[in-house]
């Protein structure tokens, strides 16, 4: 299938191996034109004694130009030259660094590989690579792009290369590994809820979802599997940012290359056309974007878009989700009597709960204001003064019950994290009222939690009908009271109509409910910017991460796609 291809450039030409010996082709400043190591690549390290080497002074500081040079071209030439002993010796992380270089050989198959190193960005070498996949009686040439970063090591301050997994091949995660060989599922040919095929070129975003449903799919749709280079994730497989240790859900296995074309099996999605190339155009160009539109009523995704494609962030992100939870905290305090739409609420400047000083944006305060004031406004003290009269178990006990996140038992027909509300105390259970804390969401829980509050009960999110496989939806326990339900839906109403919202769903009309967020991510400069929406029938949510104010950021584009909705 064309969209299994995308990740590896395909060439029709033989890498071209230098004399009889296999040469690193580099270029740039601080480089040679060929760099040749014979013999042992490690000798160098052997060859110094033990008192030599405790007698030499500990170098420190970044590596000069000539040392990531040298160490580049140290990694490079022996990995070409198939010394894995060597190359590995020239990493941070000997050991793992021969595990997966030996697969690259005898697991991949991948022979005469070539690798021209390009211009020396600090500390940051890029390379091409140039190679054939020879498996049984076919073969078919590889070519990509990855680089690598040279560091000083623990102890000696030896320049070596930082060792990770991406450096092998960009789509590898540390704990991965290449593997060429019969495919473990057959290809699937997905298709639109209209029936248009779904490709990656078409959809740039759904390249990780058709890589989850062939993931899901691939044995059940009948098809029959061909031979391909492809990344098996290993355990340790995650977004890179810790969402795996948070609960995220899996990544799926990902070809890189077919050397011989499978059978693909034919499997029908509830996305719509029209709405996903919507979604696409929205999150075009921003990198930190993604956004999810579904069917309040059933459950039915209708569009998911990443703006950055390695990592499908709108199912699998493990993102504090910032104020857009207030709108489950909101009906917790509304079926708890500890709120009412327009009764006086508190809305100072400051609120300490667990040793924790809690503040309003920019440290406004609402004098004799109300609570549809206080969340339209989305003041933090508002909800944090609530704590105190919450148990620990509360907001977890309402996000699960109501809402169906933080279950881990949704079956969307892909890979998905479905929330996370930990039971927390002090001043941590505080900040989850806010969306902080250890509350983490992505755009999925959040279009989710939206549709709740329109259509009234929690109706699981899926892509793949249960229908095709006859799996079993994720229920909530419990719905809501009418009169929590209706206040809810004011609260997000106004708050579309004058709140926080307001700029972004001008002109969306209708029966239209919001709510914004911005969530505080350390070392980031700006705030991660959330927006949850419904109009109608549609429920929507997305997010931009270090976009800053949610109804600036992620707000628009939320509004974009619930009036290409109609």
């Amino acid at each position: 299938m064309g969209s299994r291809r995308a990740a590896a450039e395909r060439r029709r030409t033989k890498p071209a191996v230098i004399g009889s010996v296999a040469a690193v082709v580099v270029a740039g400043a601080g480089f040679g034109a060929y760099a040749v190591y014979g013999g042992d690549a490690g000798g160098e390290d052997s060859a110094r004694t033990k008192s030599a080497a405790a007698a030499e002074k500990v170098k420190s500081g970044p590596p000069t130009a000539a040392e990531v040079a040298s160490a580049a071209q140290r990694f490079l030439t022996a990995w070409q030259q198939g010394d894995v002993a060597g190359a590995a010796a020239a990493t941070d992380d000997a050991e793992a660094a021969k595990a997966l270089l030996t697969g690259y050989a005898k697991d991949a198959h991948v022979k005469d590989a070539t690798f021209t190193a390009g211009t020396p960005a600090g500390a940051k070498v890029p390379f091409s690579v140039k190679a054939t996949v020879a498996y049984e009686k076919t073969s078919e040439p590889l070519a990509y792009d990855s680089a690598l970063t040279v560091v000083r090591r623990a102890g000696d301050g030896e320049p070596r290369v930082d060792w990770h997994a991406s450096v092998v091949h960009p789509q590898l995660r540390d704990g991965d590994r290449l593997v060429t060989g019969k495919a473990g599922d057959p290809p699937v040919k997905a298709l639109d809820r209209d029936g248009g095929e779904i490709t990656a070129a078409k959809y740039p975003s759904l390249g990780t979802v058709l890589d989850g449903l062939r993931d899901k799919y691939g044995k059940k749709a009948g098809g029959t599997p061909g031979i391909e280079l492809r990344v098996v994730r290993g355990e340790k497989a995650g977004d890179g940012k810790g969402a795996q240790e948070s609960g995220a859900g899996e990544v799926a296995d990902k070809t890189l290359l077919e050397l011989s074309k499978g059978t693909p099996g034919t499997l029908r999605t509830t996305l719509d056309p029209a709405l996903q190339a919507a979604a696409e155009q929205q999150v075009d160009g921003k990198k930190g974007a993604s956004v999810v539109l579904m069917r309040a009523s059933t459950g039915e995704i209708l569009a998911v878009a990443n703006g950055g494609h390695g990592f499908n962030t709108a199912f699998l992100g493990s993102l504090a989700p910032g104020s857009t939870m207030k709108v489950v905290t909101a009906s917790m305090l509304l079926e708890k009597d500890l709120a009412s739409v327009n009764e006086k609420h508190p809305c100072p400047k400051y609120f300490t709960y667990g040793g924790w000083k809690f503040q309003n944006d920019d440290k406004f305060e609402i004098k004799d204001g109300t609570f549809k004031a206080s969340f339209a406004r989305s003041c933090n003290t508002a909800f944090i003064s609530r704590a105190p009269e919450l148990k620990d178990d509360d907001l977890t006990r309402q996000a699960k019950e109501v809402f169906g996140l933080s279950m881990n038992n949704w079956s969307v027909g892909v890979s998905t994290f479905d929330g996370r509300v930990p039971v927390q105390s002090k001043a941590q259970m505080a900040a989850s009222l806010i969306g902080q804390g250890g509350v983490r969401m992505n755009p999925l829980n959040m279009a989710s939690v939206s549709a709740t509050v329109k259509s009234g009960s929690f109706h699981q999110p899926y892509l793949v009908a249960p229908s095709v496989d006859g799996r079993r939806l994720a229920t909530a326990s419990r719905t809501m009271s009418g009169s929590t339900l209706a206040a809810l839906r004011e609260l997000m109403s106004y708050t579309a109509a004058y709140g926080t919202a307001a700029e972004a769903m001008a002109g969306v009309g209708g029966d239209a409910g919001a709510k914004t967020g911005s969530a505080e991510v350390d070392g980031q400069e700006k705030p991660n910017g959330w927006f949850t929406a419904y109009r109608g029938d549609l429920a929507a949510a997305g997010v931009v991460q270090q976009g800053g104010h949610g109804g600036d950021t992620a707000g628009p584009i939320v509004a974009a796609l619930l009036k290409a909705g109609g």
